[in-house]
């Protein structure tokens, strides 16, 4: 079951970020309008703001019966189907600002699907199997991801664009099916109180989202753990950003960025698989520290890139790395997150840490398609491998203080 709700949150992200930069360049719209394209991703840096919700409110009619985890899920996925449906339709050599505001529209239901996910994970396994299931998750959004951005440019080359993206709005139809299927977790006494009469608005909204808040924030170094969840990605996701204009300008075709899928896949797979034996072997703070400073070092590969121009093996072997080492870093990060989060406030904890990250880069990542047009390819991907040395040496200091338990 993780496996397949990863699938199914996996096909959403491209539709928003490298799938539609791609699809804007090949329509002549410029690099600064495309790193322009960040900000669509603040729905899910800002999750958190509306994660209560789907803790304390019960969903909406009908969906009750399912409860609460799978009630909303049953609520938006459908939603989001038929928003992937809208984003198809567009054309964005006519009208870039209508595909824009489709995208965001994904973005913003692919972020709620996120929140009630997330929280039926943490609430279904127990502490001792969340990195098993966290594994099965990105294995899952792996092969999603693949489908939806290697796979959309190749198929948009047989069957056109408008057609591409159809295939993954009939896919993500799949979501509600999974739910289904899947089983509602069962809360521990003290879980989130999603139903009660006679409680005041103010009483509601403390419980909803003061006191979660308040849990998190008066632990001990919690300014420190934000910061460090705030920068860990934001070099590695700089780059990322700019990576769809990136390869067009080296001249490499549809079919070689399309080609490059399956080593991205396989050296995704491997990295999360070998990122959760790190975290078995030698624990969550070791292996945060080792595969943190080798999502650091493959960054190089990106300048190595841009003094090979149309040289296809160097592409692919880019891919390769980059995606092995964020693989590795996925998996000690995630399972990192996933011990901060109270039993209490499972879905809310986990949006607001989860969100942090993807705040930096869709604020200060916005900027990157900028950057690019005054700095040059070559320095800008240096700026995006020294972005990422602030989160290094916070790790250490976190890790020596509040070591993970």
């Amino acid at each position: 079951m993780m496996a397949a709700y990863g699938f199914v949150s996996g096909l959403p992200l491209p539709l928003s970020t490298f799938t539609l930069r791609y699809w804007l360049s090949e329509n002549g719209v410029a690099r600064s309008v495309i790193g322009y394209t960040a900000y669509i991703g603040l729905a899910y840096s800002f999750k958190f703001i509306w994660s209560p919700v789907l803790d304390q409110v019960a969903p909406p009619g009908l969906m009750r019966r399912f409860g609460q985890r799978r009630g909303w899920l049953a609520t938006i996925q459908p939603a989001l189907a038929l928003a992937a449906v809208l984003l198809a339709l567009t054309n964005p050599g006519a009208s870039p600002a209508t595909s824009i505001a489709a995208a965001a529209l994904v973005a913003f239901l692919s972020a709620s699907q996120d929140i009630a996910i997330d929280a039926w994970r943490i609430e279904t396994f127990p502490q001792r199997q969340q990195g098993e299931a966290l594994a099965a998750y990105v294995w899952g959004y792996r092969f999603a991801m693949l489908a939806a951005m290697t796979g959309v440019i190749w198929a948009s080359g047989v069957v056109g664009w408008h057609a591409a993206l159809l295939g993954i709005a009939l896919l993500l139809l799949l979501g509600p099916v999974v739910t289904l299927l899947a089983k509602e977790p069962v809360t521990e006494p003290g879980g989130p109180r999603r139903e009660s009469t006679g409680e005041t608005l103010a009483h509601r909204v403390r419980h909803s989202v003061l006191d979660p808040l308040q849990d998190f924030l008066t632990r001990p170094g919690a300014l420190i753990i934000l910061a460090f969840v705030a920068l860990f990605k934001l070099g590695e996701a700089m780059g990322g950003i700019m990576t769809a204009p990136f390869y067009r300008e080296l001249a490499f075709t549809r079919d070689a960025i399309a080609g490059s899928g399956p080593f991205s896949l396989v050296a995704t797979l491997a990295g999360i698989t070998f990122g959760g034996v790190l975290v078995a072997r030698i624990g969550v703070g070791r292996a945060l520290l080792w595969t943190g400073s080798a999502q650091t070092v493959a960054m190089v590969m990106y300048e190595v890139l841009a003094h090979a121009p149309g040289q296809v093996p160097v592409l692919w072997s880019t891919v390769a790395t980059e995606a092995f080492a964020q693989g590795m870093a996925d998996a000690a990060f995630l399972t990192y997150l996933s011990g901060l989060c109270s039993r209490a406030f499972t879905a809310t904890h986990y949006a607001l840490l989860s969100s942090i990250p993807a705040l930096a880069i869709h604020t200060i990542g916005g900027f990157s398609g900028v950057l690019a047009d005054r700095v040059g390819w070559v320095e800008f991907y240096a700026i995006c491998t020294f972005a990422a040395l602030p989160a290094m040496g916070l790790m250490v200091v976190l890790l020596r203080r509040y070591p993970p338990e």
